[in-house]
């Protein structure tokens, strides 16, 4: 399974690589986000988040690439002190770019490999697999709905699940601008704890809800954002919500993101 995982790992890379050489760079999009929320689970209550984002699309498909550092105010976690840092590699590659052929039927706009890799402090680790759509959905900006076989590794290893991601974008004129709601949802649907232990399938909701005051002040449009994050995670991290530890998060952080 490692030398599996790793060659998925290589491929991601290696995709997100190409993008940027020259002529095969289609698009690309970067943003730096600053979050402020309290009333999170398991890890201390009050946090503020710096968080990088870049997005491209290229030759062959597409990639989208985030870095959270996580602050604790002052607080230190059990496991990660009172700072942690957490990340996501995830390219694409489409079908319908790779063979030159419209792989369009009903609803759906392209057909793709879809991966992930996730990393940061302690056992995060994990390795994402399977097919990804994009849906042609009236109203909607963007639509991606992702399925993965999801693998673990440290003391998670073997907890081999299915997890279904969607992630949008969706634009609300108001006024002499607009509200932008995008985000995404992950979850985790296989849950058979007589063969994984104690890992519990999960639902991670997490939404943004932004005005774009760059356009409302005329610097710009698409550039400047603020508003909120809402947070809603069912058994957080895999681990079953008790009595005696809550682990369903259900918040939302104050939000303002630039775009360059």
């Amino acid at each position: 399974m490692r030398i599996t995982n790793s060659l998925i790992l290589a491929t991601g890379l290696l995709a997100t690589g190409s993008s940027l050489a020259g002529d095969l760079l289609q698009w690309q999009n970067n943003s730096l986000t600053y979050l402020y929320g309290q009333d999170f689970k398991v890890n201390p209550e009050v946090q503020q988040t710096f968080t990088f984002e870049h997005a491209d699309g290229w030759k062959y498909g597409d990639n989208f690439i985030f870095v959270d550092k996580i602050f604790y105010n002052g607080k230190k976690d059990s496991g990660n002190g009172d700072n942690t840092y957490y990340g996501e590699i995830s390219p694409r590659l489409s079908f319908g770019k790779i063979f030159g052929q419209k792989m369009e039927f009903g609803p759906i706009k392209d057909v793709l490999l879809a991966m992930t890799y996730e990393f940061g402090e302690g056992d995060t680790e994990a390795y994402l697999i399977g097919p990804g759509f994009d849906l042609d959905i009236p109203g909607f900006d963007w639509f991606q709905l992702n399925f993965y076989q999801r693998t673990t590794d440290g003391s998670r290893a073997g907890d081999n699940v299915w997890q279904i991601t969607p992630a949008w974008s969706y634009t609300i004129p108001v006024g002499s601008s607009d509200i932008l709601i995008d985000g995404f949802m992950d979850w985790v649907v296989d849950n058979d704890e007589n063969r994984r232990g104690t890992y519990q399938a999960n639902l991670h909701f997490n939404p943004q809800i932004k005005y774009d005051l760059g356009k409302a002040l005329k610097i710009g449009e698409k550039q400047l954002y603020v508003g909120i994050e809402y947070d809603y995670w069912k058994n957080k991290y895999g681990i079953k919500d008790s009595n005696a530890f809550e682990t369903d998060q259900n918040t939302a952080s104050l939000l303002v993101k630039v775009h360059f």
